[in-house]
């Protein structure tokens, strides 16, 4: 189990806006090998979940409340250090992210915009495919919802 943070963008320390950064990098950019703005001004809207192992950052999110990235509520940049993984954090990091999704917006509907690998993922974690497939940065995506 991943201890869990919650902090708003003026909130994060250097050390952890650097690590956060870094993750969503190695991951986004350099794993999947697809080049694209991350850093795309969004992240002072967002409220950001750090998820530490050993005071390591081995997971992440970003959540937006309704009306700052979707209509609805919405999570997003869901990372896991590649050599996390097999602990299933990405479990935690997003039950954890749900949570504050209902805590601080009172809402239970939250959309995802999920890469197509990840559908089962998702769907065992509560969200519902809608729509078709769109590509999002060269890479296969899908709308999901949770309600």
């Amino acid at each position: 189990m991943i201890k869990t943070k919650v902090k708003t963008f003026s909130d994060l320390t250097l050390q952890e806006l650097y690590d956060v950064l870094q993750l969503r990098s190695e991951v986004f950019v350099v794993e999947q090998d697809c080049v694209y703005q991350d850093i795309d001004g969004k992240d002072q809207k967002a409220l950001h979940v750090l998820g530490f192992k050993n005071d390591k950052l081995v997971a992440y999110t970003r959540i937006f409340k309704p009306g700052d990235y979707f209509k609805e509520a919405s999570i997003g940049r869901v990372v896991v250090a590649k050599n996390e993984r097999a602990f299933k954090y990405g479990y935690d990091i997003m039950n954890a992210s749900i949570e504050v999704v209902n805590d601080n917006f009172n809402v239970s509907l939250i959309k995802i915009s999920a890469q197509c690998y990840l559908k089962q993922f998702y769907t065992n974690l509560g969200f519902k495919a809608i729509g078709e497939e769109y590509l999002e940065d060269d890479i296969p995506h899908i709308a999901m919802i949770r309600e």
